[in-house]
């Protein structure tokens, strides 16, 4: 299998294009906590990126490592190349395409981990809403 959404398709999510070429670490962090199942969160995985990014501006060397686990959590094929070269040559497409791909798996990037989970378990256990028919 494959990404859901081409590298180069940004503006299919127009504000997370923004975010993230406004500043990058949100949508890693986002990323990264979902990826990670929770046991990483949004604030310390963006955190970590961003002195990555701000003291050496290689923080493609930390952030591929998501891509890589993304991938084999969804069983999909490493393209268009090397997930390291992905996010060296082009890092925001790349974290770009990493938050649409768990957006369109059915995450709400912008809530994390527990609060999906939580939503997941909610949408199982609620009954149905029967709104009632015609009475005569």
């Amino acid at each position: 299998m494959h990404l859901d959404t081409g590298l180069c398709h940004c503006f299919d999510d127009p504000a997370n294009c923004v975010i993230t070429c406004a500043c990058p670490c949100i949508t890693f962090g986002q990323v990264a906590e979902i990826v990670s199942r929770g046991s990483k969160s949004c604030f310390s995985r963006g955190l970590l990126y961003g002195v990555l990014l701000g003291f050496t501006g290689c923080a493609c060397f930390y952030s591929f490592l998501y891509r890589s686990e993304l991938r084999g959590q969804y069983d999909l094929e490493e393209e268009p190349c090397n997930d390291y070269l992905v996010h060296f040559c082009c890092c925001p497409l790349a974290l770009c395409q990493d938050y649409r791909d768990l957006k369109n798996r059915g995450f709400d990037m912008e809530i994390g981990w527990e609060a999906n989970m939580d939503r997941q378990k909610r949408g199982v256990a609620m009954m149905p809403i029967v709104i009632p028919g015609m009475t005569r």
